[in-house]
């Protein structure tokens, strides 16, 4: 050929639109995420998180990657947590002293370093040990070892001062134990264990970072218990003290003793649990005054880390709500009758109780033969617009014949992650997902299940992942597809922010058969009293009726929307055995009994095809509010003689807490 022969066209053209890239080897377990099986039966949210190196679960200043991973395992039928021990070792894996108590449990919270994955791979023994985990949230005190874990053989620690009879726990945040409200007749406290799960104060996290972050002093704040491992712990004894201390002519300085302990929340004028504890054990208000055995028992008391209040999607409560219930459970003698209060919650999860925590939880009250029972609240979200409901029919001759677009919107100054779970049943095998993000022409290309792919920006840093397994850790049944989206604001220049607006997500069905789906968005709010930048997405559909009529509060059967009010429900409240509880109101309307906000008894919407084992409806009702003008209930608040309202089913669930101790 002459160097003057015209030279063949290139007939390749480049990618049109957004496209997917394969996810990254995990930098912390060492899994190549995107060779073929290996995000099944994993955690997403684990598989997320190493996508974009932990960004959205710890505000360290240098975005360095933690040092241990708190997670929740469950283990196999026929194995219990000192086999666990014996298998492992302390140098990578690090079980809390108290899940020795339980004989047969096989649920327990942990601290691992990469090793402990390594050792999955290629240790068959450990991986037939353990059934499923489920990533805690890395940041502060959980990316460290714990103080004196199980060794191999090691005796379980048994706590002083044990207490006998009927007990009340509460597991909340910003618990004000030092409250009139929570005083015996001699003025020392009913709260005999306490236990906050921070190590350091102010908390941080993105959106929210303080100037300075100061270690608590075990001399102001209590000791290490050893048995959980972390946090700090005041006996009943020692609260009297330093009660005693601070009171100055008869009245108690609560402010002065909260700044002693090193708990300057709790001297806030709200705190969420200071009303909870009040709801389920305070002696009432000044014109309503209550005299029952709730209002003078001895409590236990756990105030939450505060990564649980200030990430309201949860993604500390596994840990820390497992961890606050063996702690409740050591410190009451085996004929104790223990009741526990959680008024805390998320969204997105099965919402068939198989969860690791509602399986935990499960077990614990099997195992305990009737000792210990849990109220939990049926939550908040009804009106929210996070759940999507719809059968997917079975292909016919046009794939889009069996195809569903959900549309997300997700706020524009959101400083924190979006996420979307949608769940299948057992049987959906060809369901494929195609996601266009805002001001996208195109799709990205559309996935299948076993597949997980990142969208990332021109700098290589992710903007948005959807994970596809084909069985999921968080869940035992079907599974779940997780759709993960960064930010869409930061401060800080170097967190990748992706577009905020709608995003377009297409379910469509190859199958030969129909089959179902729900979509739940996590929630994503502020917590009372924070400052994390969080807003909460939510769906929009113009068939979704937001008229503000007097039918429009919920959803009518013949309306075509996949957007359904029944279905959302609290994720930590769907287990068999915790009663949970949704919202009424003290004086009702002609035309409404329930709390708007609330999950209705029946379902109105019961005919709707659901996947199997679905709980849309409480067990129970107690009230939550007073009327349709005035919203929630008064209650404590955290200094005495204060009273504050509080609108939720967090308030239902303390008073049937309260009805079920004061029956034993």
């Amino acid at each position: 050929m002459s160097a003057a022969a015209p030279r063949r066209a290139n007939t390749r053209t480049a990618p049109v639109g957004p496209q997917w890239q394969p996810l990254p080897t995990g930098p912390f377990t060492g899994i190549d995420w995107s060779a073929p099986g290996a995000i099944n039966n994993e955690d997403p949210y684990l598989v997320w998180a190493e996508a974009n190196r932990f960004a959205g679960y710890h505000g360290g200043p240098d975005h360095s990657l933690p040092t241990w991973l708190p997670i929740v395992i469950e283990l196999s039928a026929d194995a219990d947590i000192p086999a666990l021990v014996a298998a492992s070792s302390i140098r990578w894996l690090q079980v809390p002293r108290v899940y020795l108590n339980v004989q047969g449990l096989r649920f327990c919270s942990a601290h691992v370093k990469p090793r402990f994955f390594d050792k999955l791979r290629s240790d068959a023994h450990l991986r037939g040990l353990v059934k499923r985990f489920e990533l805690g949230l890395p940041v502060d005190h959980h990316t460290r070892p714990l103080l004196d874990p199980c060794t191999p053989g090691c005796p379980p620690v048994h706590a002083p001062g044990l207490l006998h009879g009927p007990v009340l726990g509460l597991i909340d945040g910003g618990l004000a134990f030092a409250n009139q409200q929570f005083l015996n007749r001699h003025g020392r406290a009913r709260v005999k264990h306490f236990w906050r799960q921070d190590q350091s104060e102010p908390c941080i996290w993105p959106g929210n970072r303080p100037h300075v972050c100061e270690p608590l002093n075990p001399a102001r704040a209590g000791p290490t218990p050893p048995d959980m491992g972390y946090g700090h712990e005041l006996s009943g004894a020692a609260i009297d003290a330093a009660m005693a201390a601070y009171t100055h002519g008869g009245q108690l300085d609560e402010a002065a003793l909260y700044e002693q302990l090193q708990l300057r929340d709790l001297s806030r004028p709200v705190n969420h649990g200071t009303h909870v504890m009040g709801l389920a054990s305070g002696k009432g208000l000044p014109l309503h005054p209550l005299d029952d055995a709730a209002s003078q028992c001895d409590l236990v008391a756990v105030q939450l880390d505060w990564s649980n209040v200030v990430d309201t999607s949860g993604g500390a409560m596994n840990v820390s709500v497992l961890d606050g219930l063996l702690y409740i459970l050591a410190r009451c003698s085996p004929g104790a009758q223990v009741v526990v209060n959680i008024s805390w919650g998320t969204l997105a999860g099965p919402h068939d109780g198989t969860s690791v925590l509602e399986a935990a939880m499960d077990q614990l009250i099997e195992l305990l033969g009737g000792r210990l029972q849990i109220a939990v609240p049926a939550g908040n979200a009804y009106q929210s617009r996070t759940h999507a409901n719809a059968q997917l029919p079975a292909r016919a001759i046009k794939p889009e014949t069996g195809a569903v677009a959900l549309h997300w919107r997700v706020q524009p100054d959101d400083r924190t992650e979006s996420y979307l779970e949608i769940w299948l049943p057992e049987g959906a095998k060809d369901v494929r997902l195609k996601i266009t993000p805002p001001g996208q022409s195109e799709a990205l290309p559309a996935l299948r299940m076993g597949q997980g792919r990142v969208w990332l920006d021109a700098q290589g840093a992710p903007l948005c992942g959807l994970i596809y397994p084909k069985h999921s850790a968080i869940g035992s049944h079907g599974t779940c597809a997780l759709l993960a989206v960064a930010p869409t604001f930061s401060r800080d220049a170097s967190v990748a922010t992706t577009p905020c607006g709608v995003w377009k997500v297409e379910l469509s069905n190859h199958d030969g058969q129909a089959t179902l789906f729900d979509a739940y968005i996590e929630r994503d709010d502020v917590a009372l009293g924070q400052n994390t930048g969080a807003r909460q997405s939510y769906l929009e559909d113009p068939r979704y009726d937001t008229s503000g009529n007097i039918e429009s509060f919920v959803d009518q059967p013949g309306n075509p929307t996949p957007i359904r009010r029944s279905g959302t429900f609290n994720s930590l409240s769907t287990g068999q055995y915790p009663v949970s509880v949704g919202g009424v109101r003290v004086a009702a309307s002609p035309g409404g009994h329930f709390a708007l906000y609330s999950p209705r008894k029946p379902d109105p919407d019961a005919g709707r095809p659901q996947r199997p084992r679905v709980k849309k409806v409480p067990e129970t009702l107690q009230a939550s509010d007073d009327n349709p003008a005035l919203w929630g209930l008064l209650g404590p608040g955290s200094l005495s003689g204060s009273a504050v309202r509080l609108a939720g089913t967090s308030s239902a669930a303390p008073l049937q807490a309260r009805k079920i101790f004061n029956a034993l």
